[in-house]
């Protein structure tokens, strides 16, 4: 073996490493997104991980704490900052379930979060290459590495299952109103 196949080897090795760890942080967000869930939110789950560490976590919260800013990034990245006692995030990835919307991607930009991986497009608002591209606008003055896909499939179900259910229950509600008498 060269001395270049070497590197070459090796720098294989560690994308799948990279891999697997994607793999693995993704679990947890989407592990928060079902919780989401649970509390008829939108389910959208986030990690920030540090050195190989979650160190902030967090699902969307709108409804329940009537906060339009509560989405899974935003509360992942505050507990994140309190953990590192810092608004920066240098060298930290993001991970989530749900392509980050403006508000999000514009947070990911000022926080400089290094890295960003998300599991499905948004194609209505999405703010990482679907609809617009924030955070790696080259007017703004840093740019994130993102990527996708990763568990798409399973958070993509997710999210169409649970706004199937919701429509459901919206035509139920007012199927349940036209019926009632006066």
């Amino acid at each position: 073996m060269t001395e270049h196949s070497s590197e070459i080897l090796t720098l294989t090795i560690s994308l799948e490493e990279q891999a697997q760890l994607d793999l693995t942080f993704m679990q947890r967000a989407f592990e928060l997104a079902q919780q989401a869930e649970q509390h008829d939110e939108i389910p959208v789950g986030a990690v920030v991980v540090h050195q190989g560490k979650i160190i902030g976590e967090g699902f969307n919260q709108s409804i329940m704490l009537n906060d339009p800013s509560s989405h899974a990034e935003m509360n992942a990245i505050r507990q994140a900052g309190d953990f590192l006692n810092n608004y920066r995030l240098i060298d930290c990835t993001l991970y989530v379930t749900l392509e980050p919307c403006p508000m999000c991607a514009g947070l990911l930009v000022h926080s400089r979060i290094k890295r960003l991986v998300y599991a499905c497009s948004d194609h209505k608002t999405g703010a990482a290459g679907s609809t617009f591209d924030l955070v790696n606008n080259p007017q703004l003055n840093h740019q994130i590495e993102a990527c996708s896909g990763v568990m798409e499939e399973e958070c993509s179900q997710l999210l169409s299952a649970f706004f199937k259910r919701r429509r459901k229950e919206k035509k139920l509600v007012k199927k349940a109103a036209k019926d009632s008498p006066l």
